[in-house]
Formats: C-alpha cells, sequence, structure tokens
C-alpha cells in the first residue's frame, strides 16, 4: 500500500480510538508536540465504504471523554486542555463531515435500488405479456393442426383405390 493511502486511511478513526494522531492536530505545535510524544497503542483505523452496514460503535464510557493519561509538559509550562478540545472539536466536526457523506451515498444507493427495482418489475410484466402471448399461438397452432387432421382424416375417407375399390387407410 502506497504511503498516501495509509494517510487517507488514518483520517477515518473509528468511534472506540480515543488517542490523537498527527494528522489530527491541524497547524497547532503544541498539539503536535503532544502527537510526538505519543507512546500508545497503535490506532483502530476503519474505512466505512462498503454497502454493508456499520458496526455501531459501542456506548460511550467516561473514560472515552478524558485524556487516558496526564498530558506531558514542555518545559516548566504543561500543555492545557483547549488545544485538546479543539482537536476533539474538529473531530466531531470530521465525523459530522463523514456520516453525512455516508448518509448521501446510502440515499443514492436507495435511488438507485429503487430505479433497478421498478425496471425489473416492468421487465417482468414485459416478459409476462410476451409469454401470454407465445401460449396463445401455440393454442392457435395447436388448434389448427386438430382442424387440419381432422380435414385430412375425412379427405382420406374420401379416397379410394381405384383397382380394388377399397377406401383408403391411413
Amino acid at each position: 500500500m502506497e504511503e498516501g493511502d495509509q494517510r487517507e486511511l488514518q483520517l477515518l478513526p473509528t468511534p472506540s480510538s480515543t488517542h490523537l494522531s498527527g494528522r489530527t492536530s491541524g497547524t497547532s505545535g503544541r498539539s503536535r508536540s503532544m502527537a510526538d510524544h505519543f507512546d500508545g497503542p497503535p490506532l483502530d483505523l476503519q474505512l466505512s465504504i462498503s454497502l454493508r452496514p456499520i458496526r455501531p460503535p459501542p456506548p460511550p464510557t467516561p473514560a472515552d471523554c478524558v485524556l487516558p493519561r496526564p498530558l506531558p509538559e514542555h518545559g516548566n509550562m504543561k500543555i492545557d486542555f483547549t488545544s485538546s478540545i479543539e482537536v476533539l472539536k474538529w473531530q466531531a466536526a470530521e465525523q459530522i463531515r463523514l456520516a453525512a457523506v455516508e448518509k448521501a451515498y446510502a440515499e443514492r444507493v436507495k435511488e438507485l435500488t429503487r430505479r433497478e427495482m421498478e425496471l425489473a418489475q416492468s421487465e417482468f410484466a414485459r416478459a409476462r405479456q410476451m409469454w401470454e402471448r407465445a401460449r396463445q399461438e401455440v393454442e392457435k397452432a395447436e388448434r389448427l393442426k386438430e382442424r387440419a387432421a381432422r380435414h385430412i382424416d375425412s379427405t382420406c375417407m374420401e379416397i379410394t383405390c381405384q383397382v380394388c375399390r377399397q377406401r383408403f387407410r391411413p
């Protein structure tokens, strides 16, 4: 997988991952330094472009709303919570944007599916009409065949042999 593809996947963290990544830090130097000191487990990422339903996130716990470890210190100054709040706001906005994109995609798929269903129903109705016409033509052909067979039978009864004067038997 290319490096650019990996970066794109890192934009879509699952709700269960509460750690900050370097891509979510924006232009804030303080947030970037927090990501540089991050030594937690790797992020659990999920790409949600498929048509099957996405598994629902687990209910939030109080641990999800707070930082999992104390903030690192920069010299004598501790990083304030405003940059963390900004990052969380950005993540929430990004999740809302992704949800809107997924909703639009789902609506588009729903509309396309509805159109395909209508098309399939009209094709089925047309095929049923063609089958009915073909059945009627077969019945008509069978009636003509029976009438022709009766006509041949009556004609055969009238044919007599000129030599022996016996009637023809098919």
